[in-house]
């Protein structure tokens, strides 16, 4: 159990790490966007990387949260700490929202048709879902270890 546990652990730090730099990578093709369509692969890509991140994340943090792996779903819902780490991530997912549908948007017409451009007020709409949506990322990981320290 202590092994499996440690392995959902670090599927929940790999999809931070992921998570982090996709988001980042996402942020800066969308500024991109503005002088050179040519950068929405990178787009695509890092928004790939960014989803393969919420997969790791959500699922591992389900696991260790709810699953019997860590300290407990007491432990987790007795904390303040936890529950502003869950209303920060439901803040992010709402952001997340528009460029997600968005993007699946964009490529489900670009198979059919030449790819369709963004409008500048999209793109930059994006740009900064995506720069705060880093910001909550780290704010969520500073919950996370006042949680596993303070009891809130």
């Amino acid at each position: 159990m202590i092994y499996l546990s440690a392995l959902i652990a670090s599927l929940h730090y790999l999809g931070l790490g992921i998570g982090l730099g996709s988001i980042y990578a996402r942020a800066r093709a969308f500024a991109d966007l503005r002088n050179d369509a040519g950068a929405m692969p990178r787009v695509l890509s890092a928004d790939n990387f960014w989803g393969i991140s919420a997969l790791l994340l959500i699922g591992s943090g389900l696991l260790r949260a709810f699953g019997g792996f860590e300290k407990g779903s007491s432990f987790y819902l007795g904390s303040g700490f936890f529950h502003l780490k869950m209303g920060l991530l439901l803040l992010l997912l709402a952001l997340e929202m528009a460029p997600m549908l968005a993007l699946i948007r964009w490529r489900l017409a670009a198979r059919h048709q030449p790819a369709p451009e963004l409008s500048d007020k999209q793109i930059q709409r994006y740009t900064t879902f995506s720069w705060i949506e880093l910001g909550l990322m780290l704010i969520i990981m500073l919950s996370a270890s006042l949680m596993a320290r303070l009891r809130f």
